[in-house]
């Protein structure tokens, strides 16, 4: 297991005192490396033909596409090297392929995922920020992408949506013991596979991230947690969450009663049950679908995974 979730890793200097020096900006636009995100084509990037390690392609300044929208600063590499995204359809390129940080995010570098991660947050908030939510006048982009401003002189800033995501288990260790997983309601079988994960849920106004975790297990499988601990977040920027996950220990006697609109299914699963569907092997989700487990980019799936090694 990966020592923190798959999105939570960078290499990146994100150099913010560098975000209002225009000279300086004009300087390193000419010897950056420079990310192109399509986001109206799902957040998608370039990267070379490689299935197995695919590594982002970065582009120079002449190269970048004539339609980019925003110079986007990301940060300084270790090297010096300062790095930039542009938001444009991806240019056709040899020996390339579009993928998405979704499929490919778990991957990739250290490097490339603390670059893909955050160029496809900041281009997701400007393109549902073109107007302001105080004035409703259009707003234009300054401080080299992290913020924008309307005529009036209004200010918004980029902001993540916090999120809970949970684990629940029994605490017994071995093979039997047990995780709790559901499948949501809005998902539907794809390929003969019913998908469960983590339970999840935004944290409301006014809550702490520990009482939402409670309150949406309570809510959605009618379960109380008697041990809460923190495991790790990762930014989840579809369009942007920041997801905080944690571990939780609850008694499997207690009745599972689902919210029908939240939750299709809800089951206790073994360690035993996991390791077979993480090699491969079937188990069944009822008489015809097979268990499905998060994406590999997910926090879910890593919090399955330190379930697993906690064993």
């Amino acid at each position: 297991m990966a020592d923190g979730p798959p999105l939570a890793r960078t290499t990146l200097d994100r150099a913010a005192h560098r975000r209002a020096d225009a000279e300086w900006l004009a300087a390193a636009w000419e010897r950056a490396r420079i990310l192109v995100v399509d986001i109206a084509g799902g957040g998608r990037a370039l990267a070379g033909p490689d299935t197995d390690q695919p590594t982002l392609l970065l582009l120079a300044a002449s190269d970048v596409p004539e339609d980019a929208l925003g110079r986007l600063f990301l940060g300084v590499e270790p090297d010096g090297t300062p790095v930039f995204a542009v938001d444009a359809p991806l240019p056709v390129l040899p020996d390339t392929r579009a993928v998405s940080l979704r499929d490919v995010g778990h991957l990739l570098s250290d490097s490339d995922a603390g670059l893909f991660t955050t160029a496809v947050a900041l281009g997701n908030w400007h393109a549902r920020h073109a107007y302001s939510s105080t004035t409703g006048l259009p707003t234009e982009v300054i401080e080299a992408g992290w913020s924008r401003v309307d005529d009036g002189g209004n200010h918004v800033w980029p902001r993540t949506d916090p999120a809970m995501i949970v684990l629940v288990h029994d605490g017994k260790p071995g093979p039997e013991g047990l995780c709790l997983l559901g499948n949501n309601a809005a998902w539907r079988p794809r390929d003969g596979v019913r998908r469960f994960s983590c339970l999840a849920g935004y944290v409301e106004p006014g809550e702490s991230a520990e009482a939402a975790v409670h309150r949406e297990v309570t809510e959605e499988v009618g379960i109380g947690l008697d041990h809460l601990a923190y495991a790790g977040s990762q930014a989840w920027p579809f369009p942007g969450s920041l997801m905080l996950g944690f571990l939780a220990r609850a008694d499997p006697a207690q009745p599972v009663r689902v919210d029908p609109t939240e939750i299709a299914q809800a089951r206790w699963f073994s360690r035993r049950e996991i390791t077979d569907v993480l090699a491969g092997a079937r188990v069944d989700a009822d008489a015809e679908l097979r268990v499905g487990l998060p994406p590999p980019s997910s926090i879910a799936l890593y919090l399955i995974h330190r379930w697993l090694d906690e064993a």
